[in-house]
């Protein structure tokens, strides 16, 4: 028997590639061509129903992403475990994607609290089954329709340490912040010592040249501490740490 991987509700070759991949490449991929892309419109509207229908009813949830390679025992995973605890304290659920490191830390603080665990799971080429701390999965086969939940269904974001997805979704918030397109939205980054290149790469590089707005810088706040995190993301008092960027300013 050929070996299989998931693809959304399916199992298929793994060998066959993934639904983004044949969405976005320009090239025929096994028989398919553009011919076929006002069909695949019903596939992703149907992705958002049940995205939509999934998470319609779970009440307040801080979005929270990080590494997937963090593992069990490492300090930071440690820190997004009682990340999670304080959310699932103050009364909130915790959505990540459904894999291992961050995602699974934070979803087993939020469980060990009794709070609502939701895991948004994506299909890979090398399939990323769902960590055992999930309470609520769903499996999508469009990083875009996925990444519209992660939004839409978040009253707070915090960003751990992680890779290339962590910065795409942060600065996808970022803009989706800056433009008005979401209000109200507290974003945290979990770290200091991680995200403190970055943030003076900003102020060096894209604010020396006027490409972003002082006030850009203050659409975050920056910790080390999971309870602060909490407090932050869920929009209860004021900042209790500067970022680099008021830091320097003082």
């Amino acid at each position: 028997m050929a070996e299989r991987r998931r693809a959304g509700r399916l199992l298929v070759p793994r060998n066959r590639p993934p639904a983004d991949r044949t969405l976005l490449d320009n090239l025929t991929i096994d028989g398919i061509t553009h011919q076929g892309d006002p069909w695949r419109v019903l596939r992703i509207q149907a992705e958002f129903v049940e995205g939509f229908d999934a998470l319609g009813g779970v009440g307040p949830a801080i979005t929270c992403f990080g590494s997937a390679r963090v593992q069990r025992g490492d300090d930071l995973y440690e820190m997004g475990r009682a990340t999670g605890r304080a959310l699932a304290r103050r009364g909130y659920a915790v959505i990540t994607g459904g894999g291992p490191g961050i995602m699974e830390a934070i979803k087993r603080g939020c469980r060990e609290e009794g709070g609502l665990s939701i895991g948004c799971n994506i299909e890979l080429p090398h399939e990323q089954s769902v960590n055992e701390f999930v309470e609520l999965g769903i499996e999508f086969r469009y990083f875009f329709v996925r990444k519209t939940m992660f939004v839409k269904y978040a009253t707070g974001f915090v960003f751990f340490p992680g890779g290339f997805g962590t910065l795409d979704e942060l600065f996808e918030a970022l803009t989706l912040l800056q433009t008005g397109k979401i209000e109200h939205t507290p974003i945290v980054l979990f770290g200091q010592q991680f995200w403190k290149g970055m943030i003076e790469w900003m102020r060096s590089n894209q604010l020396a040249k006027g490409m972003i707005s002082p006030e850009d810088l203050e659409l975050f706040t920056i910790t080390d501490d999971p309870e602060l995190a909490a407090e932050r993301a869920t929009g209860a008092g004021p900042a209790a740490e500067p970022t680099p960027a008021k830091a320097d300013a003082q």
